[in-house]
């Protein structure tokens, strides 16, 4: 097994993108930024480096690209030692994207996408149709877009710029330096998940930096707590740091609300969700009735045909108000009422618990496409994460248990 502090026997050289061997950095006035770092990125995996101000985070990035040298210590991309590796010609190989893109303001936003392919000489026809291609992958217009320069783009979109540009020449790490902290919360959520869905889907490595720590443990599969001087406290699995914090620092850092941090990488699972009383649209009033009753429920859910699609739900009262007028001739579908909201089982809990307080019923049924799963309420939401703690399945917990470099 391999610790997840760093290397081992349990990942092949070939399952690591980039790795780091007992990698120093002091500067000539003594300062320490980085302390014999050891710590391995798998292929396709999105490792966050996260910690307080001058934890050495940007310091650990920018070695990998060369932007800073170590003063110990191997970095290793693609099991080459960028030591013995051409500066430039490694950077060209590597994306890199900083806040609001650090695009070039004299250049227009098809050509700020084509900078690296064009030092790579490719002709201006296929640097033309690499950048179009990637202004669409990343969602804007190269038609619209791609002739505009960057000052007449919202922040969003030059980040969005930004990524294309990193993507252009193909390569398979991406380094990302705080690159989503400069635009406002609601553009960083969308640019978070556009990011994580490409990331995911093209495969390639990345290694994120950044202060905000909701932001790595929505994105990442491993996250590198830091501490001041560069000493590495923890590398573990979101769900993991949140609920085996491995140091004082750490437990620290996380802060006394980890649990609801949590929430965001707490799965939906069938198992957790409660089965309410089910009824049919056309099952009768007094039937209906007695169900509920029998259940000790004041509500129940309607779900039509085998498929178990949703209609809607009824409450008791109004049920047993029609049985104590004589009204035996109705059918639960006179009496059901439509949801507003529903969450889909893919979704994380802090999702379907933000969807539940922000509505006033205190239950919010869960679907599988239209199939009807059940319904979560708060007692759901408190028993997921107690029966979470400890997270299962080879991406989601550490192989030793511990986490700690």
């Amino acid at each position: 097994m391999i610790s997840e502090g760093g290397s081992g026997p349990g990942v092949a050289q070939d399952d690591v993108a980039i790795r780091f061997e007992g990698v120093g950095k002091r500067y000539r006035d003594g300062t320490e930024a980085v302390r014999e770092l050891t710590l391995d990125v798998r292929r396709g995996e999105l490792v966050a480096l996260v910690g307080p101000s001058g934890c050495g985070k940007s310091t650990i990035l920018r070695m990998v690209n060369r932007l800073v040298e170590p003063t110990s210590g191997r970095v290793l991309v693609d099991g080459r030692d960028t030591s013995g590796v051409d500066a430039v010609e490694l950077r060209r190989g590597i994306g890199y994207v900083i806040q609001a893109g650090g695009l070039m303001p004299h250049r227009s936003v098809r050509d700020n996408v084509a900078t690296v392919p064009k030092l790579l000489g490719w002709d201006a026809r296929e640097r033309r149709r690499r950048a179009d291609e990637l202004l669409e992958l990343v969602g804007l217009d190269p038609h619209v877009h791609g002739r505009r320069y960057p000052a007449e783009l919202s922040g969003g979109q030059q980040q969005r710029v930004g990524v294309a540009r990193a993507l252009a020449a193909d390569p398979p790490v991406l380094l990302l330096d705080e690159p989503f902290g400069a635009v406002d919360p609601v553009v960083r959520d969308r640019l978070q998940v556009e990011f994580r869905r490409l990331q995911t889907e093209l495969g390639k490595t990345a290694l994120f930096v950044t202060h905000d720590l909701d932001e790595a443990v929505r994105m990442a599969d491993r996250i590198a707590v830091l501490s001041t001087g560069g000493h590495l406290e923890q590398y573990a699995a979101p769900a993991t740091l949140l609920s085996e914090p491995a140091t004082d620092f750490v437990v620290e850092f996380v802060g006394s609300d980890r649990g609801l941090r949590r929430l965001a990488v707490t799965p939906i699972r069938p198992e957790d969700l409660e089965t309410p009383t089910t009824l049919a649209p056309g099952d009768g009033v007094a039937y209906a009735s007695t169900a509920l009753e029998v259940d000790g429920r004041s509500w129940g859910v309607v779900l039509d045909g085998e498929r178990r699609e949703l209609v809607g739900w009824v409450p008791r009262a109004p049920l047993t108000e029609a049985m104590r007028r004589g009204d035996r001739a109705g059918r639960v579908a006179d009496w059901t009422l439509p949801f507003d909201v529903t969450v889909q089982r893919a979704e994380t809990m802090r999702t379907a618990f933000s969807a539940l307080l922000a509505q006033e019923l205190r239950f919010l049924p869960v679907l599988d496409g239209a199939e009807f799963l059940g319904v979560i309420t708060p007692d759901v939401v408190h028993t997921a994460l107690r029966s979470g703690a400890r997270p299962t399945g080879p991406d989601s917990s550490d192989p030793d248990g511990s986490g700690a470099a």
